[in-house]
């Protein structure tokens, strides 16, 4: 019994020996991180409350019509001008054809006006020189009867004879006034066709206008990628109609960089300047620290843009430590950074 109660004894002391040692340690391992921990504190500020963001944007379709093609898979590499999707061309043809047949009509139109008016003006100077006839015939006809009047007065003409020469001289006045007429007809005639003209060269504006607009709207049928990006989810499918402004896809935009949305405290920004460089932590790659510089700061915190900004007058009030958005921009190399998701946690330091 009693060697029984030494070795219970040895047991208790490696116990307490290991017991020790790993108190020791955890105290060693807690005093080196108090230590790290109190180093960043005061040369860091430090955020978790972050997420890697990049421009995804909607592809989405301009005109209606059924999806004959589909040229692209979920998460597929494409390259700026690559075919995604391909809409039935049928209706818009016909109407490209149409618009383009009554830009011909009208162009028909208006050179048929245009012959008019050369015809029009050829006869407006035609009685033009018809008038220059009538006013000689006219001053030949008024000299003529004011000699035979004096003739006349005189007793050396009768009155039939005086007759005859005021009746020429009445017929050439009447073909005066006539000329005169015709002219001013075939000119008032040349202006109403030019006015015409003009008026169907409007219409033509107005036509080739449409036709534009059928080109853009046989073009919208082919839809292509934008940019150089990775393709999102696919939201469509073969032969399905599909509607104007509807969503058909969503593209990350892999040229225009990626970027962080850090929320720091209100109480860290104090000292934080545009252009200041910044470490990321992604929590998907730990250990692998990515560099960047801050972009910009915002204007006011997060929850003055939600949809209900909080109203401290309102007398529900407690204070809340608010959180001020700062956009970091990723320098590293585009290599470097492609593996990382737009939407990933991270955690960003900044020195002090």
């Amino acid at each position: 019994m009693d060697d029984t109660q030494v070795d219970y004894s040895k047991e208790d002391r490696i116990i307490l020996k290991v017991t020790s040692w790993l108190a020791g340690i955890v105290f060693i391992i807690l005093l080196v991180a108090g230590i790290i921990s109190l180093i960043n504190y005061f040369k860091y500020e430090e955020t978790n409350d972050a997420q890697i963001q990049a421009y995804i944007n909607p592809i989405v379709s301009r005109v209606n019509g059924y999806v004959i093609s589909i040229r692209y898979e979920e998460n597929q590499q494409v390259k700026k001008g690559d075919t995604l999707v391909i809409i039935e061309q049928s209706q818009y043809t016909l109407k490209k054809q149409e618009s383009e047949a009554d830009v011909i009509n009208v162009n028909a139109q208006i050179r048929a006006l245009e012959s008019s008016i050369k015809t029009t003006s050829q006869v407006a100077l035609v009685s033009k020189e018809q008038i220059a006839a009538a006013k000689a015939r006219l001053i030949r006809e008024q000299q003529d009867y004011e000699r035979y009047e004096k003739l006349f007065n005189e007793e050396s003409a009768t009155r039939q004879q005086l007759e005859n020469v005021k009746a020429a001289l009445d017929i050439a006045l009447s073909g005066y006034q006539s000329a005169t007429a015709d002219y001013k007809a075939a000119l008032s005639k040349v202006d109403d066709i030019k006015a015409q003209r003009d008026v169907l060269l409007a219409e033509i504006r107005r036509r080739k206008a449409q036709e534009g607009n059928a080109r853009l709207d046989l073009s919208y049928t082919v839809i292509t990628a934008p940019y150089n990006g990775k393709m999102g989810r696919k939201t469509i499918q073969d032969g399905q109609f599909i509607q104007i402004n509807q969503t058909l896809a969503f593209i990350v935009n892999e040229d225009a960089g990626k970027w962080v949305i850090a929320n720091f405290k209100e109480t860290q920004i104090r000292h934080m300047h545009i252009g200041e460089q910044a470490e990321i932590e992604a929590d998907a790659f730990p250990g692998e620290v990515y560099h960047g510089k801050i972009l910009s700061i915002s204007p006011a915190t997060g929850s003055s843009f939600s949809v209900l900004p909080p109203d401290n007058s309102t007398g529900n009030f407690v204070k809340i430590v608010q959180r001020i958005p700062v956009k970091i921009l990723l320098s590293h190399p585009g290599a470097s950074i492609k593996h990382l998701a737009s939407g990933m946690n991270a955690f960003v330091r900044i020195k002090k």
